[in-house]
């Protein structure tokens, strides 16, 4: 491997480095009952043809590795004592749901006649605190999420519909200077046409969709990116809980800075396309297969320093109901329906170093739901983590060969509700990316001290209540 100088700058590479050791990191920054709105919400409240569901979310805990750092010593981003600083964390999670009546609500109603729209909008932000070294301390932020969409004649043979968004992510540094975090806004908007004739039988969608991700402070703005897409999927239900699933869609990616990242990026169109099955081979076991194709159409592509990704990618998915299993073969699973599902799925998602990186991941889930109480969730994976071949901009000099990291995690998730809207919770969530590659930094700095690993692990731990409508 060719000799790699960055000059004296060496948080450049740091930014890089981390930027890719964040990705996939967040499994579990988001609190667990978000991430399903059917056990998020309460009973809720009319107003009108709209219903409301509020609620408020707070929890202390302990975080071992806030900022990622190794958990080697002697690299340059290993923590300044052994074992890696760990600290309490204060989270306040306010939340809020605005949609049309659902059906439960129109029970009773005269009239019964199909809605014109269908409107829901959710909104939720976290304060966190940090309790322990300044360094720390001085990570406290507040994260946002904001998602609406608006379906016009949504049971009609043929109807549209419009959507959009609003994430703010926090990404600090290993270095723990807030000034050189990799905070960043991603903004989304789009819509999609609606053809479902056969009373459903046949489901398809066509749509587009806008993104943005920017970057909040000087060291990110090189990898703030737009994408356009054009996005199609559906499913035909030959059978009564048997269905033919089928997605594609086709990216316009673009780096408005990338002159000014430390390795090398590529615009391009990445692309997949994948055809599949679903349904229940007995009233309690269910199956999903997926499979397809996906390649990333990097520009320039004749270059030495651009490597595409070119493979096969796909999903299979063997899944169990505790109790009886939803009547529609496609329908989304909620946390409410008790099920354990084993699962693998291959993918590819474009990156901050080398471009893309290719995901193989096997995944067990476990949920189970009594009496509308308690809830238990557990979820836990392994995954091969593949990366290509790496190059400094400018000079094109090979800063790594391809390397596979791999990255393990698991989540454990239970609540009990003492009320309609009011529970405890408990959350606790490890992860540990297990690799035997480092980064150089520039020739400054010889041996270990002069490189990133890639290595570290994180535990967290979470006690809070809620109350919700």
């Amino acid at each position: 491997m060719k000799t790699f100088e960055l000059g004296t700058r060496r948080s450049s590479l740091v930014a890089v480095t981390f930027a890719v050791v964040a990705l996939g990191s967040s499994r579990a920054s988001a609190q667990e009952w978000l991430k399903d709105r059917q056990y998020q919400e309460g009973a809720g409240v009319r107003t009108g043809d709209l219903e409301l569901h509020p609620g408020l979310g707070g929890e202390v805990g302990y975080d071992s590795n806030y900022l990622l750092r190794s958990h080697k010593t002697g690299f340059s981003n290993s923590a300044p004592t052994s074992p890696v600083e760990g600290a309490a964390v204060l989270r306040i999670t306010p939340s809020l749901s605005l949609s049309t009546l659902g059906a439960q609500r129109k029970e009773g109603d005269v009239d019964v006649a199909p809605p014109t729209i269908k409107f829901r909008m959710g909104l939720a932000g976290t304060y966190r605190h940090f309790f322990g070294a300044k360094v720390i301390e001085d990570q406290r932020n507040v994260s946002a999420n904001v998602s609406a969409r608006l379906d016009v004649l949504p049971e009609k043979p043929i109807g549209f519909g419009v959507f959009g968004g609003y994430e703010r992510t926090i990404r600090p540094s290993t270095a723990g200077n807030p000034d050189l975090s990799f905070n960043r806004n991603d903004l989304s908007a789009g819509g999609e046409l609606v053809m479902q004739p056969g009373g459903g039988t046949l489901d398809w969608r066509l749509g587009y969709q806008f993104r943005a991700s920017l970057f909040e402070d000087t060291l990110g703005v090189p990898y703030t990116n737009t994408n356009h897409e054009i996005f199609t999927k559906g499913r035909w239900r030959f059978r009564p809980r048997t269905a033919l699933l089928y997605d594609a869609s086709f990216r316009w990616l673009n780096y408005s800075e990338k002159q000014r990242a430390t390795t090398v990026l590529n615009n391009g169109s990445p692309t997949r396309a994948r055809l599949g099955l679903t349904g229940l081979v007995t009233p309690r076991l269910s199956f999903l297969g997926m499979a397809g194709y996906g390649t990333t159409f990097f520009d320039d592509g004749k270059a030495l320093t651009v490597r595409q990704f070119d493979s096969v990618i796909g999903q299979a998915e063997l899944r169990y109901f505790l109790s009886a299993a939803p009547d529609s073969p496609d329908q989304p699973v909620s946390l409410t329906v008790s099920s354990v599902a084993l699962g693998y799925n291959r993918d590819f998602q474009t990156s901050f170093l080398g471009n893309y990186y290719g995901l193989d991941r096997g995944y067990l889930k476990f949920v189970y739901m009594f009496g509308g109480r308690f809830l238990l969730s557990a979820e836990g994976g392994v995954g091969a983590i593949q990366y290509p071949e790496v190059f400094a901009t400018g000079t094109n000099a090979q800063v790594a060969d391809k390397f596979t990291d791999i990255r393990a995690d698991a989540t454990l998730f239970g609540e009990y509700r003492f009320t309609s809207s009011f529970g405890l919770n408990t959350t606790l969530t490890y992860i540990e990316n297990f690799s035997n590659k480092q980064l150089p930094l520039g020739t400054a700095s010889p041996g270990t001290a002069g490189l990133f690993d890639l290595s570290w692990r994180r535990f967290e731990a979470f006690l809070g209540a809620r109350w919700f409508l």
